[in-house]
């Protein structure tokens, strides 16, 4: 049996996967700590902001869509304490981890970690980011590919925490699935589904796994910014998905996705 403790956020897609992860035969979830929501833009909807709004306004019917039927109903094993955004590192939550005798922290979408917690828990905090690193780095780092044209780049990876900004040691990556007709949501709360299918596998299987080898990224890099969401990108992302943007992807999948190599670990059975 896998002790773990989750740190994460308290929004549909962080409930689901902190209750989905709890329910996995071979794993004990000791303690969930689950940050408020983060306020992306101004609640006052204006016409300098309302396709940012709109847009949000889709996610969160999509998260309500894949994730509010089985939230609601199933049991929840995963002890949940819900916390203020930006606590996570106070020492009281970082003691009440020290004292539980877990085996792995296991992180999606909390607040950035600060250093305690890895000198702490050394090779013991696993992050999954919701982008492809190092191509896409920051926030919201599953938006801009959509916006640059390159569905290959939309993907999770599962890396160990360190000092830097989605820079730790990777342990394993998987694209995003797509289908005729998808929306920017539909993509990104599908992509969520599988991955914390793929973080159980990763964490009942943390002891055996291999380091993966060496891949030769594409030289490819962009950091994303919370500042640079505008109305203008909203505009670009939908008009890229009106077009032939995942037609075009679908038809031509293996010759992009090679352009752009993943860290895929082959010793995880999934």
């Amino acid at each position: 049996m896998m002790r773990i403790a989750i740190l994460t956020g308290n929004e549909l897609r962080h409930q689901f996967f902190r209750k989905r992860i709890a329910l996995t035969t071979g794993i004990e979830v000791v303690q969930s700590f689950c940050e408020t929501a983060q306020q992306l833009i101004a609640e006052e909807i204006t016409e300098e902001n309302v396709l940012r709004h709109q847009h949000l306004q889709a996610r969160l019917q999509s998260e309500k869509d894949f994730f509010e039927l089985f939230t609601n109903t199933v049991d929840d094993k995963s002890n949940a304490m819900i916390i203020e955004r930006g606590t996570i590192n106070d020492e009281e939550y970082i003691k009440a981890i020290l004292e539980l005798d877990i085996d792995l922290i296991v992180v999606y979408g909390s607040s950035i970690l600060k250093n305690n917690w890895l000198q702490l828990f050394p090779k013991k905090i696993i992050n999954v980011h919701l982008g492809l690193s190092p191509y896409y780095r920051g926030s919201a780092t599953n938006y801009w590919p959509l916006i640059d044209g390159l569905p290959e780049c939309v993907g999770a990876t599962f890396m160990f925490i360190d000092e830097g900004i989605d820079t730790g040691e990777i342990i394993h990556q998987m694209r995003a699935s797509y289908q005729y007709f998808d929306t920017p949501s539909t993509v990104g709360n599908r992509l969520i589904k599988d991955m914390t299918a793929v973080f159980a596998s990763i964490i009942l299987q943390f002891n055996s796994l291999q380091k993966p080898g060496n891949i030769n990224f594409h030289p490819f890099r962009k950091l994303c910014r919370n500042k640079d969401y505008s109305e203008n990108s909203v505009d670009i992302i939908y008009k890229n998905f009106s077009g032939n943007m995942i037609e075009e992807y679908l038809n031509h999948q293996l010759e992009r996705d090679s352009v752009f190599p993943i860290v895929q670990n082959f010793a995880l059975q999934l």
